[in-house]
């Protein structure tokens, strides 16, 4: 009824050939750790067979791209931290009396010119500060964006700095909507990483995004009101002098 044959207790395998053969199986797989996985994944080459078979580069690009991932979450959550904080700025409420207090000396405030006015004074104090707040909200909305007045069109800079290995930057330019910058930025002769957006107002933007490029130029136009520039980070082991060079309408320009 069955096909297979039962093995007779001559043909298995002995305890030996089974520890032989584990430990066969556990050498190539060391042997796979070391010279394909740590290389290509983490750009740890001990035994230098990942950098013939080019697999360190790409295990370098993979931890660079982990890194800057982190960086820029981090950078994302300190935004999202001060935008918070610029819409809800903590305002003095008022007195009768033109007098400012915070939210802790405004039961202070009623029992100081209470006496002088009587309770209908103290009831009116509590009503008045509703609707003083709106203008500092407002105020703290207008400077996070560029001024029409301050715009410059045909505005030109060059910028020239140096990257220790590791190090990042970012340059950005005070941009209005639908504003144009021609620009040309290069390492002179080395590579970088880099980031071409814009932020303003709780918006962001992503133009374009680079490994390992040795220079870019164009023209960045500004999605909406705010700051819009590049980051780099120099991800080679020496020094990277950049140039950057940009002409058109903005504001200003600087580094963050």
């Amino acid at each position: 009824m069955y096909n297979t044959d039962i093995p007779a207790r001559a043909e298995l395998p002995t305890s030996a050939r089974l520890i032989r053969s584990t430990a066969i199986a556990a050498a190539a797989a060391t042997v796979i750790l070391v010279t394909i996985v740590l290389p290509s994944e983490y750009a740890v080459d001990p035994t230098g067979i990942g950098r013939v078979l080019g697999l360190t580069d790409m295990g370098k690009i993979k931890v660079q791209l982990a890194a800057e991932a982190k960086a820029d979450a981090e950078k994302d959550a300190a935004a999202h931290a001060a935008q918070l904080a610029a819409a809800n700025p903590v305002t003095a409420k008022p007195d009768s009396h033109g007098h400012a207090h915070g939210p802790a000396d405004t039961s202070k405030a009623a029992n100081a010119h209470g006496h002088d006015h009587g309770g209908e004074a103290a009831t009116g104090l509590a009503a008045t500060p509703t609707a003083a707040p709106a203008a500092p909200a407002a105020q703290t909305v207008a400077a996070a964006a560029p001024s029409t007045a301050d715009a410059a069109a045909g505005r030109s800079d060059k910028l020239n700095f140096v990257l220790a290995p590791g190090q990042g930057l970012e340059v950005k330019m005070a941009m209005k909507a639908g504003a144009r910058t021609s620009f040309d930025w290069t390492a002179n002769g080395a590579v970088v990483n880099f980031d071409a957006h814009g932020d303003g107002n709780g918006r962001s933007v992503s133009y374009k995004k680079g490994k390992g490029a040795p220079s870019d130029t164009g023209e960045l136009v500004a999605a909406f009101d705010g700051y819009h520039g590049w980051y780099w980070r120099n991800r080679t082991e020496k020094d990277v002098t950049m140039t950057l060079r940009t002409q058109g309408d903005y504001a200003e320009i600087k580094r963050m």
